[in-house]
């Protein structure tokens, strides 16, 4: 930080909000542990792994207070699934937390490295974004996760959970930082919020905090979107969608179907819409209606779909609206829409989705190609579930959040997301009068 800009802070600014002193302490932190070497923040990140280990009794009870609270409360089940932390997922978290540590360090990395002229030269380093202001609904385990990418990427985070995870998120930090109480890495570096107001204080601290990254549902991530100054990075909507195209496998299709919606129907990676082609209609429909019914699914078909899959002996289907086409269920819903072509499946998921996560099943390789050519998503995948979409599953070791936006990051952001760039010119010196005007020296922009 410059110091005139500190300066204004200081003077100016106090009292602008309550936060102000977290922001300042979380901002020193930054820089300090932006400096460390990648052997200081790997030893952070195993300090913080055996301290969830010693600490999960503590964490798993405090959980399950929250959970009996929300359900007290009246909770959906959709946000329920997302607050439970129990010890098979706590175990893999941890797991998550080395796996973090094992990556390959992204701050430093050199990305150009130019000569532009005889002892003057250019290199563009990646550095950590700063200071993290993550906010999000349930989903205790993004507080690990977000902590151990955090620490390694070099950035310092501003927690701020969900009121109905506030035992889970306080037990979770108070780990973390006593785990980064014997390493080089200040816990100053890891802090939590638990209040609803400190959520709007967060969104106004845009001299402390580079990036808010939200986590939650639609209308929450329009919120925070429509409350800062602060870069947001995230998704409001998980719409996504799979087409079974004509050329299908029927018995690839149905299992994926059944995955993509009921593997974790919460999920913002979850199917909301079933497309299928006409000529793939009445061989795949029924069957797949039946699993999809037996795991519990409510199906609402278009009229055509309705009539094959009631023909197909399946007698509790609901009919579906326009509405359906754009709704975030996050539940044991799907909508059902059978579409005359491939152009008209791109054309509908171009139209309705929330450029996540789009699937084919086909096994014409060309109408693969145009799908995932034409398909304007994040994510868009052939012959696979839609909840492979994930930074633990695509090796990140964990991720910070989802993006859709076109910019980079997008998808799951994992480490390379939470690193920026500077550059770098290293000189003799050198003046820019010598290469300007008449009888100017040339650059030798050479690539060293």
């Amino acid at each position: 930080m410059s110091a005139s800009r500190e300066h204004e802070t200081s003077d100016d600014a106090k009292g602008h909000s309550g936060l102000e002193d977290v922001g300042r302490r979380t901002r020193a932190a930054a820089l300090q542990l932006s400096a460390l070497p990648t052997s200081a923040r790997n030893e952070a990140i195993e300090a913080i792994a055996a301290a969830l280990e010693e600490a999960a009794p503590a964490i798993l009870a405090a959980n399950l207070a929250d959970r009996e609270a929300a359900e007290a409360d009246g909770i959906s089940s959709s946000l329920y699934s997302r607050l439970k932390l129990d010890e098979t997922k706590l175990r893999g978290e941890i797991a998550g937390v080395r796996d973090v540590g094992r990556l390959p360090d992204p701050v430093g990395a050199r990305q150009i490295h130019r000569e532009l002229d005889e002892g003057l030269v250019l290199e563009r380093l990646a550095v950590p974004v700063g200071v993290l202001g993550v906010i999000f609904e349930a989903r205790p385990d993004a507080v690990i996760q977000i902590s151990s990418l955090a620490v390694k990427s070099g950035n310092a985070v501003i927690l701020k959970g969900g009121r109905e995870a506030v035992r889970s998120c306080q037990a979770i930090v108070a780990a973390v930082r006593r785990g980064l109480e014997g390493t080089a890495v200040s816990p100053e570096a890891i802090q939590l919020l638990t209040t609803r107001e400190e959520t709007v204080e967060l969104l106004k601290l845009d001299r402390w905090v580079d990036l808010i990254i939200p986590r939650g549902s639609n209308s929450f991530v329009r919120f925070v979107q429509d409350n800062t100054r602060i870069p947001v990075l995230g998704h409001a909507d998980g719409i996504c969608h799979l087409y079974v195209d004509a050329a299908a496998d029927i018995a690839t299709a149905v299992p994926i179907a059944v995955d993509s919606k009921v593997q974790y129907p919460a999920a913002c990676n979850a199917i909301e819409t079933l497309l299928v082609h006409r000529d793939a209609a009445v061989a795949f429909l029924p069957a797949a209606g039946t699993a999809l019914q037996e795991a519990g699914v409510t199906v609402r078909a278009d009229e055509e779909a309705h009539a094959i899959l009631i023909a197909g002996g399946l007698d509790d289907v609901e009919p579906a609206t326009v509405d359906d086409w754009s709704t975030e269920y996050s539940d044991l819903i799907l909508a059902v829409h059978v579409v005359e072509s491939l152009d008209a499946a791109i054309g509908h998921i171009n139209t309705y989705g929330s450029r996540h996560t789009e699937a084919i099943v086909t096994e014409d390789q060309a109408a693969a190609d145009t799908f995932l050519a034409r398909v304007d998503s994040a994510g868009v995948f052939h012959n696979c579930s839609t909840r492979f979409s994930d930074g633990f599953r695509y090796g990140f070791g964990a991720e910070v959040g989802i993006s859709t936006q076109k910019l980079p990051p997008r998808g799951p952001v994992g480490l390379e997301g939470l690193v920026t760039y500077k550059y770098v010119v290293r000189g003799s010196g050198q003046i820019v009068a010598t290469y300007s005007g008449d009888g100017a020296r040339s650059f030798t922009h050479r690539e060293l």
